[in-house]
């Protein structure tokens, strides 16, 4: 008797637990129609609630080109800092540097002061030419490789990032094969807006304003060579298309920024701007550029269009700039976000995009309701039919059974998706066999003439063991499928495992009290199975 007072016990705080996590949000669902019918607590994916599925490739060579070109302005400030003479230091090729040395004298201090600070580039070749000695810098093939997947990383986490902040509940976000990144967003009320800023390269680059450059030239685009043209950003106060030559070599990137705020001063009339940042070693090369190009103009571009090009007026040291503009609030509030939570260490382009809307969730929700209740109606109608009041006892671990897997979803906070629906209701006829398992031994031990008490106790005792191991090997399959799957078969992996757990504990712990109060409170002489 005491036994099974603690028993009982165990299983009322359980369901307790269990109704406390899911009765506070039987109150509304953020699908119209779907009032009481699912707990707002327990996540949808993006087949029920609708949303946007992308496939981003991130051009990881790129990102390798970009790091050439810092190593190359890095280069620079290790020769000046070592009194090391250069007339020429650039990126060359896809990724190689080359540097030209007025003579081979300090060629061993040069080779020197490369292996010491550079140690991932390597010397590919060393030739004398009429212009000096020209060295070949580059980078080997490991080293390559290993700036791809820091590029496809820390793409993948600064996507992350600005999802994080743009407010997507339960987003999916996950490295693929070949450079590309999945993203799921459910329940996105503005897709546009989300997968531009998940696609913002948000390259950020200075670079210098041509000179001498005439308004012919530009109009029969006869440029001089290292010069280019930069569209400039419309505002409201030119809305005109407006072009501007820059010189193409990049001086700084938004590589060294730490910060990027929206501000709004009087120096701006109110308007709002964007406040930039740099690490020490950005704002050395900030106050270099400064300090050299006094009374030039310095253009702050941003994916290629020109946003600012303020006129130097002085050495800036304090590593701190502004991009300004007639921008709107939201403008601004989109762009630091892009720039605050880190530059794209290179481009993405969406390769595969759709967008599903919340309708058709909603009518995904309704029929695989009504089909996991019909049934799990024939399945309770049968038991009754079949084992009589023993079914009953069976349906009322049905019951307790997909309560608790509700209660769990909502308690871990996993994602319900329209697979998860069918797991659900394959575990409604997973439950009953169980059942079936027992009740069949106990007719037999009945039929063998056996007490009630004993022929439960031995039915049990037998079943036990087939039912644990159909589901634990059933088990480990849902981990596998959890493991390896992506969004939908890992939906239907949690649904069937949490199943798994609560038909194991229903059916042979719960129903067992049940069949025990009979036989010792009740007195029971004989089952009704």
């Amino acid at each position: 008797m005491k036994s099974l007072g603690i028993r009982a016990l165990l299983v009322a705080g359980i369901l307790i637990i269990g109704i406390f996590c899911l009765v506070p949000t039987f109150v509304s669902t953020p699908l119209p129609g779907l009032s009481t019918i699912l707990p707002d607590k327990i996540h949808l994916g993006l087949d029920l609630q609708g949303g946007i599925h992308l496939v981003l490739e991130v051009e990881a060579d790129k990102a390798v080109e970009n790091a050439a070109e810092r190593s190359a302005e890095e280069i620079k400030d290790a020769l000046r800092a070592k009194k090391i003479g250069f007339t020429k230091v650039a990126k060359t090729g896809a990724w190689d540097i080359e540097v030209v040395l007025p003579s081979n004298e300090q060629l061993n201090e040069f080779n020197e002061a490369i292996k010491s600070s550079f140690p991932r580039l390597k010397t590919a070749s060393t030739e004398t030419t009429p212009d000096g000695t020209r060295v070949l810098l580059t980078m080997d093939q490991k080293e390559v490789n290993d700036l791809r997947a820091m590029a496809v990383g820390q793409g993948l986490e600064t996507i992350r990032n600005r999802i994080d902040q743009f407010g997507v509940s339960e987003p999916d976000i996950r490295p693929e094969a070949n450079d590309r990144i999945l993203v799921e967003l459910p329940g996105i009320k503005n897709p546009q807006e989300a997968i531009n800023l998940i696609g913002k390269t948000a390259v950020l680059e200075f670079k210098m304003v041509a000179e001498n450059v005439t308004e012919e030239q530009i109009h029969d685009n006869k440029l001089p060579p290292g010069v280019k043209l930069y569209p400039m950003r419309p505002s409201d106060r030119n809305s005109q298309e407006t072009k501007i030559p820059l010189e193409d070599k990049t001086v700084l990137t938004g590589q060294y920024i730490t910060d990027a705020r929206v501000e709004i001063g009087s120096r701006s009339f109110g308007e709002a701007h964007i406040s930039l940042n740099f690490d020490p070693q950005g704002a050395k090369i900030f106050e270099r550029i400064t300090s050299e190009n006094v009374g030039r103009k310095l253009a702050i571009v941003l994916d290629g269009v020109v946003y600012s090009d303020p006129v130097i007026r002085e050495r800036i040291p304090s590593g701190r700039a502004d991009i300004s503009g007639s921008y709107t609030d939201e403008e601004a509030k989109v762009l630091a976000i892009a720039l605050r939570t880190g530059r794209l260490p290179a481009p993405v382009k969406i390769l595969e995009q759709r967008t599903v809307g919340p309708a058709l969730g909603a009518d995904s929700i309704r029929k695989g309701i009504l089909a996991s209740a019909f049934g799990g109606l024939g399945i309770i109608l049968f038991m009754i039919v079949y084992y009589k009041v023993s079914g009953v006892i069976a349906d009322l671990a049905l019951v307790m059974n997909i309560l608790l897997i509700l209660a769990l979803l909502s308690l871990v906070g996993a994602t319900l998706t329209l697979p998860g629906i069918a797991g659900i209701a394959l575990t409604i006829g997973i439950a009953v066999d169980a059942n079936v398992l027992i009740y069949e031994r106990i007719r037999e031990e009945l039929r063998l003439g056996k007490t009630p008490r004993a022929a439960i106790d031995t039915g049990y005792q037998r079943a036990t063991i087939t039912i644990m191991d159909a589901n634990v090997t059933s088990a480990i399959a849902a981990l596998i499928l959890y493991g390896f799957g992506t969004g939908p078969v890992r939906g239907f992996a949690v649904t069937l495992f949490f199943g798994l757990a609560a038909n194991m504990f229903t059916a042979i712990f719960v129903t067992r009290i049940i069949f025990d109060y009979l036989l010792t409170e009740r007195r029971v002489k004989e089952l009704s199975i």
